[in-house]
């Protein structure tokens, strides 16, 4: 069985030739086309099956059986540029510009109380590639010709047990992942290849429903994501040693993706609904993004619906700082981990502005979309330390991506 999913895996991963760019970090923002356009809300927000990995206990409100399948088209725009070799070089983009990214939720309901369901999902991804961008030609930027490439989808069977209007969810987790990296060091060119890992976790959740007159349509859910341990041999662990930090930075090739905390709340009226999430991406008690200075991540998401019964338009609003911190880059490790996080991880963006809409074309059958806008964002780090001169890493960052979802209810 672990074989046969881990295939269905690969088999996913490999519709995305670059990776993907994920907003919140390297997070997506939401799952599925309906949370996505609502600006990633989903903690006290249903979106039927697929709330399977937004929060386990809001495949409650499926009836019978629905299935959804959604495909997401990222295309992030980043340029970088150093002068830490002591000549200002040009900026060039990053050929990683454009991803794949797949998602299948199910969900069934066996009775009045209890739900269980299945989603597999790309939920994470990060990379940049300029390798074409050669040491000592025309065309350097000074990226060391860096190519890297993180992957991550989660296989979940969310189930969730109602009762009285409170809903409890839980969902074991497996989480496969794929990291590569490639670049020059200061004597000769490394490539670490790709390397894969299988990871095991688990979501809880909880939701209640107002059903008192005077807060009625009210909705509150909170939920709880565990850090997943993954390790990607002779990935990480080699470029270390390569720049000579391996004394500093000691997660050798261990990345673990980060634990989640949320709560949130929507409001439903009529035709309209209101969701609020607050989230926290602990990203400073990770390891691997600990020791490359990532920082926790506040997140804040707003979204609206406005639904008829044959169709639906969405907006939303999402925002969370920058979690990739400024090292001290007047020592030669801080310089080294600014470069890192700039030329291959530059999970920078902040503000990230959504629209969407869906369609019912028969009572079982509808169609989604989202669109999803990050503006661009800038930032500059010291990288001093690096040669001894004063210099700085430049990084420009923006993205646009589109979702599009058909689901099936019977």
């Amino acid at each position: 069985m672990k074989k046969t999913i881990k295939l269905a895996l690969v088999a996913s991963m490999l519709l995305g030739a670059s990776s993907a760019f994920a907003t919140n970090g390297d997070i997506m923002i939401g799952q599925g086309a309906k949370a996505r356009a609502m600006g990633g809300v989903g903690v006290a927000t249903s979106f039927g099956a697929e709330s399977g990995l937004a929060n386990p206990a809001l495949i409650n409100t499926v009836k019978n059986k629905e299935v959804t399948g959604a495909i997401t088209f990222f295309m992030p725009g980043v340029d970088f540029t150093t002068n830490a070799m002591g000549t200002t070089l040009p900026a060039a983009d990053s050929e990683a510009d454009f991803s794949v990214i797949p998602e299948v939720a199910f969900a069934n309901r066996v009775n009045d109380n209890f739900v269980y369901g299945l989603s597999m999902t790309g939920v994470a991804g990060m990379g940049t590639d300029y390798s074409d961008n050669t040491r000592g030609s025309v065309d350097d930027n000074g990226a060391f010709e860096m190519k890297t490439e993180l992957q991550i989808m989660k296989v979940a069977v969310p189930m969730s047990y109602e009762k009285f209007g409170f809903a409890f969810g839980l969902a074991p987790i497996l989480q496969y992942g794929s990291l590569q990296m490639s670049h020059q060091t200061m004597t000769t060119p490394l490539d670490n290849g790709a390397s894969t890992d299988v990871g095991y976790g688990f979501e809880i959740g909880m939701a209640y429903d107002f059903k008192d007159a005077n807060f009625k349509g009210l909705t509150a859910g909170l939920v709880y994501k565990s850090k997943i341990s993954m390790e990607y041999e002779n990935t990480l662990s080699a470029s270390i040693v390569a720049f000579n930090v391996q004394n500093d930075i000691t997660s050798g090739d261990k990345l673990e993706q980060p634990a989640e905390f949320g709560v949130g709340l929507s409001y439903n009226i009529a035709e309209h609904t209101v969701a609020f999430d607050y989230k926290n991406i602990a990203w400073g008690d990770a390891v691997g993004y600990a020791d490359f200075g990532w920082e926790n991540q506040n997140v804040f998401a707003l979204g609206y619906e406005y639904a008829t019964k044959t169709w639906a338009i969405r907006a939303g609003y999402n925002y969370a700082q920058n979690p990739v911190a400024e090292q001290d880059g007047t020592t030669y490790t801080g310089a080294v981990q600014n470069f890192f996080n700039l030329s291959g991880f530059p999970g920078i963006v902040e503000s990230h502005i959504t629209l969407g809409g869906g369609y019912f074309v028969s009572d079982t059958l509808s169609v989604d979309f989202a669109l999803v806008y990050a503006p661009e964002v800038s930032v500059s780090y010291d990288t001093t330390g690096f040669a001894g001169n004063p210099s700085t890493a430049d990084v420009n960052h923006s993205q646009a991506g589109f979702t599009v979802a058909v689901s099936y209810i019977f």
